[in-house]
Order: structure tokens, then C-alpha cells, then sequence
């Protein structure tokens, strides 16, 4: 049983251990020479003017967490619709799953609606 899982557990480490080993080669070879112009923020080649950090609308968060929500439950019909048609030949029960997922979804749209997060103001 736990054999199974060997080469997932192997795959993780090395990924890790690539990871790791790739920081920790740039840390002991990269150089560490710091000046001012490295330690300045880069905005498209123009010096900055003003504070470098600003805060940013928390409505710029609440879009993109709305965007990837919305996003990620998109990719799931992808493999609802690739197995529909050999699904539905047994019954409409796949095609009254997908609607009701497709009623939830409505139903969280509609109610970041109704709270204005698409609302700039």
C-alpha cells in the first residue's frame, strides 16, 4: 500500500531538493555587491517619483480573488462536458449535476453583486 506511493513521495522530494539546492547555489555564488542604484525600485526604466510603496484599493484584491474563484470553478466544467455525452446515455443525472453546480455558482455571482464588489465608487 504505502509502496504505491513511493514514486510521488520521491518526485516531492526531488523537486524540493531542486528548489533548495538552486536557492542555496545562488546565494553561495551570486554576488553581493549592493549599491544604490540596485537597491532602487524599477519602474519601466524611469527613476521613481515619490514613495516607492503605496497601498493599493482593496478592491483590486476582491476582483482578483473573485476572477480566480470563478476562474477555477470554469475548469471544471471542461471535464463535465468532455464525458457528457457518454454520461447522459445512463441517465440525465450528470446533466441535473451540472446545473445545480451551475445554480450555486449563479448564486454566489449574484450575491457579490448585490454586495457591490464590482462597484468602483
Amino acid at each position: 500500500m504505502i509502496g504505491d506511493y513511493l514514486p510521488i513521495l520521491f518526485v516531492f522530494l526531488l523537486a524540493a531538493g531542486f528548489a533548495l539546492g538552486a536557492l542555496g547555489l545562488t546565494h553561495v555564488v551570486g554576488p553581493r555587491i549592493k549599491t544604490r542604484v540596485k537597491l532602487s525600485a524599477y519602474e519601466s526604466g524611469v527613476d521613481p517619483v515619490g514613495p516607492t510603496h503605496s497601498r493599493l484599493n482593496v478592491r483590486y484584491f476582491l476582483i482578483g480573488l473573485v476572477f480566480i474563484i470563478f476562474d477555477l470553478e470554469v475548469v471544471f466544467l471542461y471535464p463535465w462536458a468532455v464525458i457528457f455525452r457518454e454520461q447522459a446515455a445512463q441517465g440525465p443525472f450528470i446533466l441535473y449535476e451540472m446545473l445545480f453546480f451551475l445554480v450555486v455558482l449563479l448564486v454566489g455571482y449574484l450575491y457579490i453583486w448585490r454586495k457591490g464588489v464590482f462597484e468602483w465608487e
